[in-house]
């Protein structure tokens, strides 16, 4: 099963990880992320350019959670600065729409999820760093996975955001022991 993840989910259910099309991510990102859009909002000039994951259970046909990953550095001001002042050469990678249908919330899927986009980065991306604009109602979620807030709060229209970010490594992606930096 080359691209794909399995693991358990609950004792009936098994979670299978796979690679998608960027088509098939909106429907989550619109439903979960931004209801009251139209799924034409939900698209990102970038997706053409992202690897795209979405997480399957047996017997339905849609991805019950999806995350978008992208190849792109930290913003400028949260470079790491190195001796003479210039930005070092740690690649980053970013994730963004990361949702997860409603009625599969709080079973472990995200976490799944965010893990697998961790060592795709890793692997595929060679990144050293994986960083989102995470909600604020959310960054709780994300430090108990081992992410750290950086820089100032902000907004996307009436939703605040905070950047998150998180140190990758093997034992980073392979357990849920998330390293931050």
């Amino acid at each position: 099963m080359s691209g794909q993840t399995e693991s358990e989910v609950k004792p009936s259910a098994v979670l299978r990880i796979t690679p998608i099309d960027a088509d098939a991510t909106l429907e989550l990102r619109q439903s979960v992320l931004w209801p009251s859009l139209s799924i034409a909002d939900v698209l990102l000039a970038e997706d053409g350019n992202g690897l795209h994951f979405g997480a399957f259970v047996p017997h339905h046909g849609k991805p019950i959670a999806v995350i978008s990953l992208f190849d792109e550095p930290l913003p400028e001001q949260h470079l790491v600065r190195c001796g003479n002042d210039s930005p070092s050469q740690t690649k980053a990678a970013r994730f963004r729409k990361f949702a997860c249908d409603l009625m599969h919330q709080n079973q472990g899927i995200g976490t799944q999820l965010l893990q697998h986009a961790a060592e795709a980065a890793r692997s595929t991306l060679g990144a050293s760093i994986i960083w989102c604009d995470a909600r604020t109602s959310s960054s709780a979620w994300y430090k108990k996975r081992g992410m750290i807030e950086f820089g100032d709060p902000f907004y996307k229209g009436d939703v605040q955001y905070i950047r998150m970010k998180m140190s990758l490594d093997a034992d980073t992606c392979k357990t849920s022991a998330y390293n931050a930096i």
